[in-house]
C-alpha cells in the first residue's frame, strides 16, 4: 500500500456520492469497483436527490446547468461525502473553486441512440420521437424535418416505457447510459458524429472531490485516463468559449489519433435549418486552446445568432 492508501484505509470507508437513479448508481459502482481493484480502498455509494431529480420543468427551460450537480457539491463541501462522480456533460463549464476534477476515467460510447422498431429514415412522416434536449432536437429536425419532436423528462426506463404505451414512436438516449444499464439491445441506431454531434463530454464521468484534499486526489486519480480528460477538456471548452450551457444546441467530440486531437464542433438552430460547424486538430497537450481557437471561429461565422444571441 502506498502512504495515501494508509490514510485512507484509516479513515475507514470512502462515502461516494451518487444521484439515485438505476443509470447515476450503476456508473457510480462501477466507479467504486475500480478504485476498490486498483488501490484497495473501501467504498460505500451515499444517495443525493438533487434538484434535476424532483423539479417538474424541462431541463431547457432551467438552463440545464448544474441542476444535478449542485446538491451533490453541497454535500462534499459539508463533509457529508468524499467524493461524487457525475456524468461529465452534466457539469457546469465555469470552475467551482471549492472542489477539483481528481479523475476522468476512459469513456464510454459518446454517441447518441436511438430507440424505437427502427432507424430514423424509417419512422413514418409526423412520427413522435422523444427527447428532452435542445441539441437533439435541432439535429434531428435537420436530418428529420417531417417527424415531430417532444420533449420528455424521466429516467431512460421512463422514457423507453412511452413506446410500448404508443406515447411516442421512439426516444433518443446516450448510448453509454442504455449500455450501463443493460438495454443496449433495445437500440435501433446509433448516430455517428457526422449525423449527430454528442453533447461535451457525452459518454464520459468526472469524479470529483474537495480541493486541498491531496490523499485524496492523489488515490481517485489512479482512475485518470489522460486521452480522455483532453478529449473532453477540448469539447468543454468549446462549450465555455461560447458562453453555452449543457442545454444549448452546440454539439462537440474530439477523437484522437496518437498524440492529435481531431476536434469538431457545431452550434445548430433549434429549426434545423442553419448550422455553424467547424473542425480543427492539434496536440493533446493543446486541448483547450484547441477548444478556444474552435469557439472563436464560429463566433467569427455567426454561431451566436443561432442561439438567440446567447454568444457576445
Amino acid at each position: 500500500m502506498t502512504v495515501t492508501q494508509h490514510t485512507y484505509a484509516r479513515r475507514g470507508v470512502l462515502r461516494l456520492g451518487t444521484r439515485r437513479s438505476l443509470m447515476a448508481t450503476t456508473q457510480s459502482q462501477m466507479v467504486a469497483d475500480r478504485l476498490t481493484a486498483l488501490t484497495g480502498a473501501t467504498v460505500e455509494l451515499v444517495g443525493v436527490t438533487t434538484f434535476g431529480d424532483v423539479t417538474k420543468a424541462q431541463l431547457s427551460q432551467l438552463g440545464g446547468t448544474g441542476v444535478f450537480v449542485s446538491a451533490l457539491r453541497d454535500k462534499l463541501i459539508d463533509g457529508e461525502i468524499d467524493f461524487a462522480v457525475h456524468s461529465l456533460k452534466d457539469l457546469p463549464t465555469t470552475p467551482d473553486p471549492r472542489v477539483v476534477i481528481a479523475a476522468v476515467p476512459p469513456r464510454d460510447d459518446p454517441r447518441d441512440a436511438l430507440v424505437g422498431p427502427g432507424e430514423l429514415a424509417g419512422l413514418a412522416a409526423g412520427a413522435r420521437v422523444g427527447t428532452g434536449s435542445p441539441r437533439r432536437v435541432a439535429q434531428l429536425r435537420a436530418l428529420r424535418p417531417d417527424l415531430e419532436y417532444v420533449p420528455i423528462r424521466g429516467n431512460a426506463d421512463t422514457r423507453i416505457g412511452k413506446i410500448a404505451s404508443g406515447e411516442l414512436h421512439a426516444v433518443v438516449l446516450a448510448s453509454a447510459g442504455l449500455t450501463r444499464i443493460g438495454r443496449e439491445a433495445e437500440i435501433a441506431e446509433v448516430f455517428e458524429p457526422d449525423a449527430m454531434l454528442p453533447a461535451p463530454g457525452q459518454g464520459a464521468l468526472a469524479v470529483e472531490c474537495r480541493a486541498g484534499d491531496d490523499e485524496l486526489i492523489e488515490l481517485l486519480g489512479a482512475l485518470d485516463d489522460p486521452r480522455t480528460r483532453a478529449a473532453v477538456t477540448a469539447e468543454r471548452t468549446v462549450l465555455a468559449a461560447l458562453e453555452a450551457g449543457c442545454s444549448a444546441p452546440v454539439g462537440a467530440f474530439a477523437a484522437d489519433a496518437g498524440h492529435i486531437l481531431n476536434l469538431t464542433a457545431a452550434v445548430v438552430a433549434l429549426d434545423g435549418t442553419r448550422s455553424v460547424r467547424k473542425s480543427t486538430a492539434g496536440d493533446l497537450s493543446a486541448a483547450m486552446d484547441l477548444g478556444r481557437d474552435l469557439a472563436a471561429a464560429m463566433i467569427a461565422e455567426g454561431a451566436g445568432t443561432l442561439m438567440g444571441e446567447r454568444i457576445h
